[in-house]
């Protein structure tokens, strides 16, 4: 078994992850460079790089979970908590408009009060105002919907749809291995998130799946979970993009056990493997926001093709010290840097336009 060899084999057939764990253990950092560039110019011949303007509304910090790496939840009763009103949401909408965006993206702490018709009325108020595209509530916040409102997957997620729900986002999987998960959250575990997704692709609800690598996990662990997207998506085909970002250590319990990020070589290896590995999904997303704008730039020749939003607004993961910022003309000027076109798109990865001026 060589490093040639397997990287050879894995544009023409599904490997092992025996085999893939190798890869990324062995494999020099250029040889996966490489390689996933190579299946992203296959992918993505237009040489075309894509990006959104939206922001994250945090609609409440109030979260019934306790996960280890997460500075923004505050527990029921806290005087800290909050729940953002209509009229504050409809604000936020309203001025990403204006900024030229195409869609929102909607999570919050998982509360155990609000009603689903919270929730369903809300979707509805921003459908009718702006007709916008609703990019909603991760896997946990949709399981916690079915355990508060004793209700399956399948009818929340069908009500949702009904009310306006366009995609979901790929949030809350962290590493989807229980041993991982017990150490780090209460919240969803591995097989309550995948079912979470199955339901919304059989529903034709897109949506994205994710990786937050830098839990103390190994490498093995982190090929678990890229096997477990690999498969889901062998069954539903309904993930549009995959995003892996690595832990923020600031002002979380993990920080104090696990206080140093994972290097930008470290981040680029997975990146290119995460191509490499998931070659059913059509979309591979940089995070600046983790890494930084240079960063992002490199990623483009490690298998991306999607540079992400610009986050005008964002309350996770910056609270645990992601602090880069950009604008849209940041990440034109980053795309077109690196020799690719830039183009916008929507969450569900719909491009918009087929030239950028800004």
């Amino acid at each position: 078994m060589s490093v040639a060899e397997l990287l050879k084999r894995s544009v023409l057939e599904h490997l092992s992850q025996e085999e893939y764990l190798y890869l990324v253990e062995r494999a020099p950092l250029g040889a996966l460079k490489e390689a996933a560039d190579r299946i992203r110019r296959e992918m993505h011949s237009d040489e075309t790089v894509s990006y959104i303007i939206d922001r994250n509304i945090n609609y409440s910090n109030i979260c019934s979970a306790v996960c280890t790496f997460c500075a923004f939840y505050r527990k029921p009763g806290s005087t800290e908590g909050y729940v953002l009103t209509y009229e504050d949401i409809f604000e936020k909408v309203e001025e990403t408009l204006s900024m030229g965006g195409s869609g929102i993206l909607m999570q919050g702490g998982l509360h155990p009060d609000l009603p689903l018709e919270w929730y369903e009325q809300l979707l509805r108020e921003l459908k009718s105002r702006y007709r916008i595209h609703l990019h909603c509530f991760s896997p946990p916040e949709i399981f916690a919907f079915t355990q508060t409102f004793r209700m399956t997957t399948w009818e929340v997620l069908s009500r949702l749809k009904a009310a306006g729900l366009d995609s979901i986002p790929g949030g809350g999987a962290e590493i989807l291995v229980d041993e991982v998960r017990k150490k780090n959250t209460n919240k969803c575990n591995t097989n309550e998130w995948l079912r979470v997704m199955e339901v919304a692709h059989n529903l034709d609800l897109p949506t994205t799946a994710t990786m937050m690598f830098g839990l103390g996990e190994s490498s093995a662990q982190r090929i678990e979970h890229l096997e477990r997207i690999y498969q889901l998506q062998v069954r539903t085909n309904g993930f549009v993009a995959f995003i892996p970002w690595t832990l923020q250590p600031d002002n979380t319990k993990i920080g104090r056990k696990i206080p140093d990020r994972q290097s930008s070589e470290e981040y680029l290896r997975w990146l290119a493997m995460a191509r490499i590995y998931l070659i059913n999904i059509p979309n591979l997303q940089v995070s600046w926001l983790t890494q930084g704008i240079q960063v992002g730039r490199q990623g483009l020749h490690y298998g991306a093709n999607d540079m992400g939003s610009i986050m005008i607004e964002e309350n996770v993961i910056t609270p645990a010290g992601a602090h880069y910022r950009a604008t849209e003309k940041n990440l034109v000027d980053a795309i077109e840097a690196e020799g690719f076109k830039p183009v916008k798109r929507k969450a569900n990865y719909i491009q918009l336009e087929e030239s950028i001026e800004v």
